[in-house]
């Protein structure tokens, strides 16, 4: 059963881990990778990446991408979103901050952003503009 607007926005607000799936030329299957993203209902979906990345310059050369999450307890859910690139940004040490406190427990922000800024570089945020919603709701299949 497919889920309503609030429910799936509901389930993106989440912190999961996504899937983000972005096309990797003629030959090539898809770049499939697990991330971190942030959403607020109503909002869009962003994400930061190294901007010196393979993920990113496919990101810019297809100028679309998607997210994927999923879960099977308490029941088999799942909501991907897929759209077009709405704008790229310089990523910031807050940017990071925001990102690390959704997925990490406090005490442990502070030394991921420092290892992240110190071995991943310059970060790009990414803003995803929603145009496709596939959802469903299984129950406990």
């Amino acid at each position: 059963m497919s889920l309503s607007r609030a429910e799936r926005e509901q389930y993106l607000a989440q912190p999961k881990i996504a899937s983000l799936a972005v096309e990797a030329g003629p030959d090539r299957a898809p770049l499939v990778v697990p991330i971190w993203y942030q959403y607020e209902v109503g909002g869009q979906p962003w994400i930061l990446t190294a901007t010196e990345s393979r993920k990113l310059d496919l990101i810019r050369s297809a100028g679309r991408f998607t997210l994927a999450i999923d879960d099977v307890e308490p029941t088999i859910r799942y909501v991907s979103v897929s759209g077009e690139v709405d704008r790229y940004e310089d990523g910031t040490h807050d940017d990071l901050v925001e990102m690390s406190a959704r997925y990490l427990p406090a005490d442990k922000v502070e030394g991921y952003v420092a290892f992240a800024e110190k071995e991943h570089g310059a970060q790009t945020k990414v803003y995803l503009r929603p145009q496709q919603w596939v959802s469903a709701d299984l129950g406990n299949v």
